[in-house]
């Protein structure tokens, strides 16, 4: 069956991507939702009653979870049009103040599950097919308060230009998509980990934020144009897409004194 799979589906913007797919893409018959919350899966599964909805319940940063997946593809051996990466999260703080588990928390799921699901998926996506992968504005350049998230965000954007070459002969599209902030429960999340002595930037950082923020369905739609078009990148808003030209031609050195 042609097949979109969307990890991170259960909320934010992964959930958008399922509900804009299942409304735009007539030719998907089958959409995989995988997410670590069994409940708001089948709850968006009702939501789509018109197309068959595979849920995988699953947390990505776990082995047997991913062998899970890997069986789950060997089986099923879905004709793969369209993956979206979108499972992935943030804290602020120091790389200290942040800690360990958070920290290792990042790499694994921002990174590694989004590696793995991405190798175990490929053998599946037809030619001409679609991977859309969630970076992140923050990945343009390193940033104080972020420093882990914005440099997994940083990975993955530069993994999904090489893999966009690499796979040039199959004409399967690779695209990251790199938001600012965006209107969603993640971005509520994503505060400081000490939570009586926040660093002073993150007040001031919030608030120039709110002044940004997107409307999610707004960036999921101009991701998917984008990734029909085949663009290596997708950055939605005047005013992320000046950072991303600022990050390119100001030294790095010079933007983060600023931020400091």
């Amino acid at each position: 069956m042609k097949t979109a799979i969307i990890t991170g589906a259960s909320s934010g913007m992964g959930r958008i991507f399922a509900k804009e797919i299942y409304k735009r893409y007539k030719n998907i018959e089958e959409i995989w939702v995988i997410a670590r919350r069994e409940e708001e899966l089948f709850s968006l599964k009702e939501e789509m009653e018109k197309k068959s909805v595979y849920v995988l319940p699953l947390d990505l940063t776990k082995d047997e979870d991913l062998n899970r997946y890997k069986e789950a593809l060997e089986e099923r051996k879905p004709d793969v049009c369209i993956l979206v990466n979108s499972a992935g999260y943030g804290k602020t703080g120091s790389f200290e103040e942040v800690g360990y588990e958070h920290n290792r928390g990042m790499v694994k799921l921002n990174c590694q599950a989004l590696t793995d699901v991405t190798y175990l998926t490929l053998p599946y996506v037809r030619n001409g097919g679609q991977i859309i992968q969630l970076a992140s504005s923050a990945g343009f350049l390193p940033q104080p308060d972020f420093a882990v998230y914005a440099a997994s965000k940083s990975y993955v954007l530069s993994l999904s230009r090489a893999l966009k070459y690499e796979l040039a002969d199959r004409n399967i599209s690779v695209t990251a998509v790199c938001p600012g902030p965006v209107d969603t429960a993640f971005f509520d999340q994503v505060e400081s980990c000490v939570q009586d002595k926040k660093p002073q930037g993150t007040k001031k950082m919030k608030q120039m934020k709110l002044l940004i923020m997107a409307k999610p369905d707004k960036v999921v739609k101009k991701a998917l144009k984008d990734a029909r078009k085949g663009k290596e990148k997708s950055v939605y808003g005047p005013m992320v897409q000046l950072f991303d030209f600022l990050a390119k031609v100001v030294p790095h050195s010079i933007i983060l004194k600023i931020i400091a």
